[in-house]
């Protein structure tokens, strides 16, 4: 099985499903729903075959495995080239992992709005604040066949080893995301969904200068035999000042994706009027591509630029950090709570992977596949929370604690795992990330610190005035979990426990992938401060 395509066989599994759920008879919805969640089933235990697989010392000189190349269009020196180090490993199983979560998850999410899983109505029968409440329209089969296609284009993102096929299945993950924006959101669905698509298309119109200025660089370097591999890239000789420009339209169409400060505000308008699992793919997976792309193109094929731009980095990652915790401690809606904690928490994964230190750009990783998962958590605990009540407004929720218990514990649970409680998978991320930044940026390091206690103040605050007090009418008589709801969450908290009391497994496979990286930069880390001598004859 060495010559498996397993990369390419994960991939298009979601696609197939995607397209048979597209062709079934119409009016069979709970099929469409059981297809959706097999093809991403069986793509998840695929992965997991193929991760076991995965040999960490041989990744240890940079070498991508599961390789796939073939060549796509060999006029310009495009291949189909496939291929994972460690990093690309957690974030592939991450988007495997996650889609079924979410399709079980968002069972009813794409229902008519009279069929709504436990949409609280009033007496006359009608969805209560049906104004702030999302209104879901019937197109089933569309919905799961959006969420298998986003899935297959995102494991491509998260493989691919030609810049061209990158560019290409980065792009296109704009169009599945519009439309489960635009057409199963809230009310406001058709305005966030073009925002988010203008910010990402003017993103992308960036990147594709630079893509093309690498194929004109690879062009003239190589005798008219271009290649768009990444391994080929790296080995171009790029002077200083092309290296900033190429750079640049990289990194602005990553730090629009990732999302940073200034260019995030799309990212609160979408998260609150997705459906929660749409939320959590966007969020939680596609959002990741930003940060991974930094890592993968920005660093590897523009090294001296990325040095030099680093300082002006740090400082918009703090600010990031800042900002986000700030406006989330404001926020009145549980999404976009949810939403901004998110930009803070990639201002930390940004200043892991620039502070280039081995420490922080292992802790940063290891944060994008801890944060997928408590971001998930909290999405989706709190649609189960919003399709009770019909309201995702903090103010019209308390006192669930007393009539859901199960409900309210698994909040609290996602709300402390948000906040990077110590015994959490994110909290080994979070530290590993601001100690790595500490070594080169101290005071960078100390401002971004902060946003632990303002993590605190946000999740606490929600989870009180949602979950404490005095029981409001409209909840008195909220359902707790169900069993499918329960199924769902599950493996979220077992990983969000087991990655937090034992993150070796993860970190063993990251940290050959990340000297890979720091050596292609050209960086070590920096000697300790303190001179370390040895001990005296006399010491015991």
């Amino acid at each position: 099985m060495n010559n498996f395509p397993w990369l390419t066989v994960i991939g298009v599994l979601p696609a197939v499903g995607a397209l048979v759920v597209a062709l079934l008879p119409k009016g069979r919805d709970l099929l469409a729903k059981q297809t959706a969640l097999a093809f991403s089933t069986v793509a998840l235990v695929l992965a997991v075959v193929m991760a076991v697989r995965f040999d960490p010392a041989a990744a240890s000189g940079g070498k991508f495995q599961f390789a796939e190349q073939h060549s796509w269009i060999p006029q310009f020196g495009v291949h189909y080239a496939l291929g994972l180090d460690g990093i690309g490993l957690v974030l592939f199983l991450l988007t495997a992992l996650l889609t079924p979560v979410v399709i079980l998850a968002s069972w009813n999410d794409a229902d008519a709005p009279a069929r709504a899983a436990g949409a609280a109505v009033d007496a006359a029968g009608q969805p209560i604040d049906a104004d702030r409440t999302a209104q879901p329209r019937s197109g089933v089969k569309t919905f799961f066949a959006l969420m298998l296609a986003l899935e297959t284009l995102a494991l491509g993102v998260f493989a691919a080893t030609d810049v061209f096929l990158f560019y290409v299945l980065f792009e296109a993950t704009l169009i599945p995301v519009y439309f489960l924006i635009g057409r199963f959101g809230g009310p406001r669905r058709s305005y966030a969904a073009v925002k988010f698509l203008i910010y990402s298309l003017v993103g992308g119109l960036v990147m594709l200068a630079s893509v093309v200025g690498l194929y004109a660089l690879s062009a003239s370097q190589t005798k008219g035999s271009p290649s768009f591999l990444l391994h080929s890239l790296t080995e171009l000789n790029i002077d200083p000042t092309t290296q900033k420009w190429l750079f640049a339209g990289f990194f602005v169409a990553f730090a629009i994706k990732a999302p940073m400060w200034p260019v995030h505000t799309w990212l609160p308008d979408a998260a609150r009027e997705a459906t929660p699992g749409t939320s959590v793919l966007l969020v939680s997976i596609l959002d990741k591509i930003g940060t991974f792309g930094m890592i993968r193109l920005c660093l590897q094929l523009f090294p001296e630029a990325s040095q030099w731009a680093t300082p002006a980095i740090i400082v918009l990652a703090v600010i990031s950090v800042i900002y986000g915790a700030v406006l989330a401690i404001g926020q009145k809606d549980i999404k976009r709570v949810i939403a901004y904690s998110s930009v803070s928490h990639f201002g930390v994964i940004v200043l892991g992977i620039f502070a280039m230190t081995s420490q922080g750009q292992t802790g940063a990783t290891l944060y994008m596949l801890n944060h997928g998962l408590s971001t998930a958590a909290l999405f989706l605990v709190g649609g189960y929370l919003i399709s009770r009540r019909g309201s995702s407004r903090i103010a019209d929720f308390g006192g669930v604690d007393k009539v859901a218990p199960v409900l309210s514990g698994t909040w609290l649970f996602a709300a402390l795992s948000g906040l990077a409680l110590p015994g959490l998978a994110p909290f080994v991320s979070e530290f590993l990330a601001l100690a790595g930044t500490f070594k080169r940026y101290e005071v960078a390091a100390i401002i971004a610190t902060c946003s632990i206690i303002l993590a605190a103040l946000y999740m606490l605050i929600l989870f009180q005035r949602t979950m404490t007090g005095p029981t409001a009418a409209a909840v008195a008589k909220m359902p707790d979990l169900r069993g499918r709801e329960k199924l769902a969450i599950a493996p979220l908290v077992v990983l969000i426990i087991a990655l937090g009391v034992f993150p070796k497994p993860a970190l063993d496979v990251i940290s050959p992938a990340v000297d890979a990286t720091m050596k292609r930069v050209g960086v070590t880390d920096p000697a300790p401060k303190v001179p370390v001598t040895a001990p005296s004859e006399g010491t015991k």
